[in-house]
């Protein structure tokens, strides 16, 4: 059987959003702890904003066996990540009785064309208690061919996303981030209608515009932003 590659060049690029991934990750890490499955970790560039002393073990499961290649040496040369387990396949093909206390999608959920299975099986996968943390893009209006090219089935909304709610979970938080970024994106699509952003873009985002979300969105009430983000408790 051929081996699934991701059809993304975006990876190496948004590695240096480092203030973003920051951002987010503070939202999430409350979450996390015992054992941490991270579905769809691609280079492991997320994991060492998520990892805490609270995580028990960390799993980082991979499709691609050229990404799990290259996540393995670099969680090698990082002591705080190699003790990682990374392992190739997806959530259908872990061996049976594995369990976790917290499963991680980050910007992954929209690549999965049945997503509803997908949270399926990760409820199956937890433990009484446990979380499902989706960080995903927003708003399906700001869909561009950037989305296409990079294999995105489509991007979220508050309603889309609880639609995906297995049936043993509740929503425990639900809510939009990087307001500003939105209004940029929103401006590439109407005015720049560039495919795909450049190194120098995302360094300026992440640098200068990151900043006023992390003010701007708690005084929003989070209610609009360029990415979504929801968890889930198993009951």
């Amino acid at each position: 059987m051929t081996q699934p590659h991701y059809v993304g060049q975006e990876l190496d690029v948004f590695a240096h959003a480092t203030n973003w991934k920051k951002y987010w990750s503070s939202e999430i890490q409350s979450y996390l702890g015992g054992d941490v499955l991270e579905v769809g970790a691609g280079l492991g560039t997320n994991t060492g904003f998520l990892k805490s002393r609270s995580v028990s073990s960390w799993t980082c499961l991979e499709p691609d066996p050229d990404l799990v290649s290259r996540m393995r040496d670099m969680f090698r040369a990082q002591p705080d990540l190699s003790d990682c387990r990374v392992e190739t396949g997806t959530t259908d093909t872990l061996g049976a009785g594995r369990q976790f206390d917290a499963i991680v999608y980050i910007d992954v959920l929209e690549h999965i064309e049945k997503d509803r299975d997908e949270m399926t099986r990760a409820s199956r996968l937890l433990r009484s208690g446990g979380k499902i943390v989706v960080l995903a893009p927003a708003h399906q209006w700001l869909y561009t061919p950037f989305d296409r090219a990079i294999g995105h089935f489509r991007r979220y909304d508050r309603s889309s996303l609880s639609a995906c709610s297995p049936g043993d979970c509740e929503i425990v938080q639900l809510l939009y981030l990087d307001s500003v970024g939105m209004l940029a994106s929103l401006g590439n699509r109407l005015f720049l209608k560039q495919a795909a952003p450049t190194l120098k873009q995302i360094l300026f985002w992440d640098h200068y515009l990151m900043p006023f979300s992390r003010v701007l969105d708690p005084l929003t009430l989070h209610k609009f932003g360029k990415s979504i983000l929801g968890i889930w408790r198993k009951s």
